[in-house]
């Protein structure tokens, strides 16, 4: 996202209708319901960030300490047990399917 000038963009009497409410300051227009994406989608950090966390599951049932990856994968101790949890659940899950 990046700001544009609202009067490049808007007509000239929107520009004044805008400023009775809000003079000089910063101001979001949310995007349309339908224009709406998720996080990640249109960077491809959410498939990345899956990525990791499986190679952090397979590094740990390899026999690997939650110590030795938070230093591998830079994350915390405490993130490095969450992301294994959250990994064998997702693997039961599907297991069970």
């Amino acid at each position: 996202m990046r700001y544009q000038k609202a009067n490049e963009i808007l007509p000239e009497e929107l520009v004044e209708l805008i400023q009775n409410y809000i003079d000089g300051e910063y101001v979001y227009i949310p995007r349309k319901q339908e224009n709406k994406r998720t996080w990640g989608e249109g960077t491809g950090a959410r498939e990345e960030r899956k990525r990791r966390d499986r190679s952090i599951y397979k590094d740990y049932v390899s026999g690997f300490c939650v110590k030795i990856l938070a230093e591998r994968y830079y994350l915390s101790e405490k993130s490095i047990q969450r992301i294994v949890l959250q990994e064998k659940k997702r693997i039961q899950t599907v297991c069970q399917e």
